[in-house]
């Protein structure tokens, strides 16, 4: 889910676009190893695949992007150069459609077994995730480079517009102005090279029922760092690269020491076996200062609504089941991690270099208690206008939801609300995330509670799953006006009109409330206080290649 709040601290500020030739920094701190805990043992180091926040963090050392995240001393972060030491940019119409083209120049720069790292790599990589065979959650990653509909539609992925120009010149043909592929597409842990040569070795010696990377210190990888010793689902131990193209500042080794729970991390933080640790316990958040804030997560708690069955293709009925929920006593239930969502975008995305959107624009739901018993009696009106006498003609209904302690407490107070309130009898249903997606994908659910999860630190990403024929829209919600204001967003070329025009979508899509947000969650982590140099990315991944030691 996520976190909420006032506006991201410096180290989440939004990511400054920086085009940099600019490599590597300074030498790796002599002898400086860091043990750190993120989470538990791989369940995939796959970069099509990877969705736990560890296995990201993994991959973030392993493999180097076109683009890559640093940090400043003050923890502010920017973008620069990784394996592109430069990229131009052209634009030009077609048949009215405008098209923006990128052209990556490589550095010279090598994989972990000597061979050169070529824009091909980034091809297979990148056709590979696109491809529907695939299956990959972040396939949508790549849904603004043109010909990714044609490609996923017949198969062929040569549609994509993804093209080695040459050995060292790699070419992606956009379909509009997309502000954050540089900074998001480009950096992310899922658009990583690959070697196709690799892969293929690598599955044919995989024993049978495992996966090609199951062997970490098998990997070929481009990063700053190389798997060096891995201990079964109990530790895996990275070390420095000699074939890195440029210096490091920070450790020379990085082990990952796996846990089952944030108890056990902790445990191990505080007998000092590892200096840094995520996430902290429920009990270290619920004693934490009434002035903590945390670290916004890229997620939203949502009660999506099935537009197009009965009962919720009536605006009225969602209007109504909207305006009855107490978020106050939600976020009690979700537990000490939850705050209230004002919108579908949560906290922590950016409106600018100095802005969050959220507060940019403000809250578009009211949570204010004084107000709840009002907004009650609306709900029940607007029940009665839809020609409901009560609650409890709309028949039994069911609210599906991915059980787990948090989500039970979520669903049933949210249930009991609408219960208690408007008198209509839904009753919540948990299940496997793997079943839930099937229901909302084949419509066959009348109202759900789903996590709605960003693949980029953009507000675009939140919201453009909502438009007509996308196959993410689970809501079966369709608005042409909607539809407009996001086909003018993907193309917009001043950043302050694209800006407008996302608060009007998102303002739009809940006036017609086929989601609901529910609400957000925070997170917060810690490095040993002699330490710094670590940040921990908005989309969830860490990142400790610049770690080193406080200077006295």
């Amino acid at each position: 889910m996520n976190r909420f709040m006032k506006r991201l601290a410096a180290l989440l500020l939004p990511a400054v676009l920086c085009v940099s030739l600019l490599g590597g920094c300074a030498g790796a701190e002599e002898g400086l190893s860091l043990p750190v805990s993120v989470g538990g043992a791989p369940v995939s180091l796959d970069p099509a695949y990877a969705e736990e926040p560890g296995d990201q963090t993994i991959l973030a050392h392993l493999y180097e992007n076109l683009m890559r995240v640093t940090v400043d001393g003050s923890g502010r972060t920017s973008v620069i150069g990784g394996m592109a030491k430069s990229v131009e940019q052209e634009e030009e119409t077609v048949d009215g459609s405008l098209a923006v083209t990128y052209t990556f120049r490589l550095r010279s720069a090598r994989w972990s077994d000597g061979q050169a790292v070529k824009a091909s790599d980034f091809v297979y990589a990148w056709r590979r995730l696109a491809d529907p065979g695939t299956n990959s959650p972040y396939a949508e990653l790549l849904s603004m480079v043109s010909g990714y509909r044609e490609a996923r539609d017949t198969g062929n992925l040569e549609l994509l517009q993804v093209n080695a120009k040459n050995d060292s010149t790699l070419e992606v043909v956009l379909n509009g102005r997309h502000d954050w592929f540089l900074k998001e597409v480009c950096t992310s842990p899922a658009t990583s090279p690959l070697r196709q040569d690799v892969v293929q070795k690598l599955k044919a010696a995989a024993e049978e029922g495992k996966p090609w990377w199951s062997d970490p210190t098998a990997l070929v990888t481009n990063g700053p760092y190389t798997a060096a010793e891995s201990d079964g689902g109990h530790s895996l131990k990275l070390t420095s690269s000699s074939r890195y193209y440029g210096d490091m500042p920070g450790p020379q080794s990085l082990t990952f020491h796996f846990v089952d729970t944030a108890e056990q991390g902790q445990t191990l933080y505080d007998s000092r076996a590892i200096d840094a640790v995520w996430p902290l316990t429920d009990a270290q958040l619920e004693t934490a200062s009434p002035e903590w804030e945390g670290t916004p997560e890229l997620e939203t708690a949502l009660a999506v609504f099935n537009c197009a069955r009965e009962p919720f293709s009536d605006v009225l009925i969602r209007q109504a089941l909207s305006l009855a929920v107490d978020r106050t006593a939600l976020v009690q239930a979700a537990g000490p991690s939850a705050c209230m969502a004002e919108g579908v975008v949560p906290p922590g995305v950016p409106e600018n270099e100095e802005e969050d959107f959220r507060t940019a624009g403000g809250p578009l739901l009211d949570n204010d208690p004084e107000t709840l018993e009002t907004r009650r009696i609306q709900a029940r009106a607007l029940l009665g206008e839809a020609g409901y006498d009560s609650g409890l003609d709309l028949g039994e209904l069911e609210y599906l939801y991915v059980q787990s302690p948090a989500n039970d407490a979520a669903a049933q107070e949210l249930c009991r609300q609408w219960r208690d309130n408007l008198s209509v009898q839904i009753t919540p249903k948990g299940m496997t995330e793997r079943a839930l997606m099937s229901a909302l994908r084949s419509g066959e659910y009348t109202v759900a509670g789903l996590a709605l999860a960003a693949p980029a630190n953009d507000a675009e990403c939140f919201l453009m799953d909502w438009t007509s024929g996308s196959q993410h829209n689970v809501a079966f919600y369709e608005n042409s006006a909607y539809d407009t204001l996001m086909a003018i967003i993907a193309s917009a070329a001043d950043g302050t009109a694209r800006m407008g025009c996302l608060h009007d979508a998102e303002a739009l899509l809940l006036m017609d409330c086929a989601v609901v947000p529910l609400y957000t969650q925070s997170t917060d982590w810690t490095l040993r206080e002699n330490l710094t140099g670590a940040f921990r990315d908005p989309r969830g991944w860490f990142c400790f290649s610049g770690v080193v030691t406080r200077s006295v």
